[in-house]
């Protein structure tokens, strides 16, 4: 049965990364790649070209310089398949995988590349840095956020004393059940005001994943409390 893309493709603006669920701050390992899901046209091409009775895989956009992926020859275009012999139907199911596996643990992933077909790879899972990591956990419980947009009228600066906006929503996300949308401005993060990208980052790094979290929102002259739920972990 072909999903709903949406909430693979909002994942793309993060880096690929899982997570381990503890009660204390998650422990994360981390690719260093750029990830989408497939469309239902990659996915009709992959199974007419091999030969799978449904195209599933999660695509890699991008892969950075000096990073677990880059070491192991993974390149732009592959689309990943399997981790340790286990399917990969779309980017969540590759962010799981990598999540089990320590940081330092190399880990054998299979991709289907252009003109190669399949081939499999040794991947030593890294450490993701801090930045990377609290936007992670933001996608975890369902949003993605941004520094406010430059203003002409401050010469292309960034407005000062501004708080961090959502940017985007996840759909069918514990995010979007509590309420957040597209433009919030967020103000306090458990009850810890956070008016600048280095405090929210501090912050969601500091967020136990077994727990609600609570969100004091700017929205249109109003300040609203909401309340998300834990990521549904598997």
């Amino acid at each position: 049965m072909r999903r709903a893309r949406g909430a693979g493709l909002l994942v793309a603006v993060a880096l690929l990364a899982a997570v381990e669920a503890t009660a204390a701050a998650p422990r994360w390992g981390w690719l260093g790649v750029r990830i989408r899901d497939l469309s239902e046209q990659e996915m009709d091409d992959i199974s007419r070209r091999h030969g799978l009775r449904e195209g599933f895989g999660a695509l890699i956009v991008e892969v950075l310089k000096e990073t677990p992926a880059e070491s192991a020859g993974v390149k732009p275009g592959d689309v990943v398949v399997a981790v340790s012999e286990r399917p990969v139907v779309d980017t969540r199911t590759l962010q799981r995988y990598i999540g089990r596996a320590r940081v330092g643990e190399p880990v054998s992933v299979t991709v289907l590349r252009g003109g190669e077909g399949r081939r499999r790879l040794s991947i030593t899972v890294g450490g993701m840095p801090d930045d990377v990591a609290a936007e992670r956990v933001a996608v975890e419980f369902g949003f993605v956020v941004r520094e406010p947009e430059p203003q002409p009228e401050l010469g292309g600066a960034r407005p000062p004393g501004r708080p961090v906006v959502v940017v985007a929503v996840v759909p069918r996300s514990q995010a979007e059940a509590a309420g957040l949308k597209t433009g919030d401005a967020l103000l306090e993060i458990n009850g810890q005001p956070v008016s600048s990208l280095a405090a929210t980052r501090a912050a969601l790094l500091a967020l136990p994943l077994d727990r609600a979290l609570h969100l004091l929102v700017g929205r249109e002259r109003e300040r609203l409390p909401l309340v998300v739920a834990g990521p549904r972990m598997p």
